[in-house]
């Protein structure tokens, strides 16, 4: 991994971090390692129910309030209006077989989920859940506080839930080529955002704060006073001692742990800010997630729930500290196909 200078974010904005917890050592970034077979990622508290991940059955719920469930194997949301506005529809969940009516239906000759930009490229209108393709190809909405290490999945673009954060670039565009689709170049995802007006945030040609997700609360404090206070979401998604100290803090398990974006004000279900669009009808590129784009050196792009201004500016937003295979709780991405 390479060693991003103090200026640039650890996919977390690592000076907005400081500012929040500035009595705790940074030193910029550390080596990444991948994340222990089991133990803290790999096997979260949660009920039997969700262990089965609605395995036999159809199942649509609400997703509950943050720090309360890791929200394995079901639709985060099941019909009506959004706080944005927006009317998101149910989600069908088919559990033999492939899942249906999970995407909107394509727009102007594009695949579902998807709309046109310009003559030749379609791109997702939202940022992208998974969903786990079983052996037998059964398809189940993958948790999108989760990473995918070890899991076959693909992307699809819907409205109405967590987008799927915790995920590399490489990840990313294995799950866009196994729904036809691809990731996204730089040219192209920043075509998309700035929208047919070539505007520098994509709603127009200056920030309106809180238009998109660009607002939200640091998870990392958060996190961090949890461990102290060794409360609930201390005691299922941390280390079962002391909070973690210096270095510790940007470690894999800490910047990967399924708590971060289940805090309120943080991460947002996709088209939940019905303002943060554009002409081409495609939502949240500013903010909510960082988006990686096909850079094998390693970029994303847009900036997340709370920096769009550090590395550039809405749309211009460019993060390349972090190698290809890097992941933490704020990355995230979205597929482009040519039309």
């Amino acid at each position: 991994m390479r060693r991003p200078t103090f200026t640039l974010s650890l996919a977390g904005t690592l000076a907005t971090l400081v500012a929040a917890a500035a009595s705790l050592a940074t030193g910029g970034c550390t080596r990444v390692q991948p994340p222990e077979p089991k133990g803290l990622l790999s096997a979260p508290l949660v009920s039997a129910a969700q262990q089965g991940r609605g395995e036999g059955k159809t199942k649509i719920a609400r997703r509950p309030l943050a720090a309360r469930t890791v929200g394995f194997g079901s639709a985060e949301e099941g019909g009506g209006e959004d706080e944005g506005g927006m009317a998101i529809g149910d989600v069908t969940i088919v559990t033999a077989g492939r899942m249906t009516d999970v995407e909107p239906a394509g727009v102007g000759g594009c695949r579902a989920g998807m709309v046109p930009v310009g003559d030749r490229l379609c791109v997702d209108r939202f940022e992208a859940s998974l969903l786990e393709v079983s052996a037998d190809g059964e398809e189940r909405f993958h948790s999108p506080y989760e990473p995918v290490e070890g899991l076959t999945v693909r992307a699809v673009s819907a409205p109405g839930r967590h987008p799927q954060g915790y995920i590399s670039g490489k990840q990313a565009k294995r799950a866009c080529a196994a729904s036809g689709k691809r990731l996204c170049k730089a040219n192209e995802w920043k075509l998309a955002c700035t929208g047919p007006e070539r505007q520098p945030w994509g709603y127009g040609m200056s920030q309106e704060a809180g238009r998109c997700n660009d607002q939200g609360k640091s998870p990392i404090t958060l996190f961090l006073s949890s461990v102290r206070r060794r409360d609930e979401m201390a005691l299922r998604f941390s280390f079962p001692s002391e909070a973690p100290q210096g270095q510790e803090i940007w470690s894999w398990p800490v910047m990967n742990s399924p708590a971060l974006n289940q805090y309120e004000n943080t991460l947002a279900p996709t088209g939940s800010h019905a303002g943060c669009t554009n002409g081409y009808g495609v939502y949240d590129m500013v903010g909510n997630l960082h988006e990686w784009v096909d850079d094998p050196q390693g970029t994303f792009l847009g900036g997340y729930y709370q920096d769009v201004t550090q590395n550039g500016d809405g749309c211009d937003y460019r993060t390349a500290a972090h190698e290809f295979a890097y992941h933490d709780y704020s990355t995230g991405f979205r597929c482009c196909a040519d039309l």
